[in-house]
């Protein structure tokens, strides 16, 4: 999976991507993601609000947006199109997604990426409105294929240091 983190580094790194892109509809989103030649597609749900939505959108994985130099966003009546250019150590590395659909109920992104010395990537990604989340979900849950179920926000204040079962410490 280091691919598909690469080339969702590249895509969403800087926070610029969600300023551009709609938000999703609030509830329960069955995503997607199949990487070609890299074996079955996963699907997750994730349960979101505006904030998660954003957060997700924004969430820089493994390459923090100083390393990306320009976005290109051209929206159209057909959906939009994303350029992105980053640079890691030194050589330069590109991706370009093609978005199509609604973010209220379906949408498909197609995602190639190269350079940067990485391999030529292309990944497609499936979401789908599904409900409300159901009762016992919060915004950020992401369920994983094989059911487990993990809080986005919470991963991120663990990983900051941040203990979430005390508040305000």
């Amino acid at each position: 999976m280091p691919l598909m983190g690469a080339a969702l580094g590249l895509l969403f790194g800087p926070s610029a991507f969600a300023a551009d892109a709609p938000a999703r509809k609030a509830g329960l989103w069955e995503v997607k993601t199949a990487i070609e030649g890299q074996g079955r597609p996963v699907t997750v749900q994730q349960c979101i609000d505006a904030a998660t939505d954003q957060m997700l959108q924004s969430s820089a994985g493994p390459f923090a947006a100083p390393l990306c130099t320009g976005r290109d966003v051209t929206k159209s009546d057909a959906g939009m199109t994303i350029d992105t250019h980053c640079s890691f150590n030194g050589k330069a590395a590109n991706a370009h997604a093609v978005v199509s659909g609604s973010f209220d109920s379906a949408y498909t992104m197609t995602v190639t990426a190269e350079g940067g010395a990485l391999p030529p990537v292309k990944m497609t990604i499936e979401g789908k409105w599904l409900s409300a989340c159901a009762a016992g979900q919060q915004a950020g849950d992401v369920i994983m294929a094989n059911g487990v179920k993990v809080n986005i926000p919470e991963l991120q204040k663990r990983a900051l240091g941040a203990d979430p079962s005390q508040p305000g410490k």
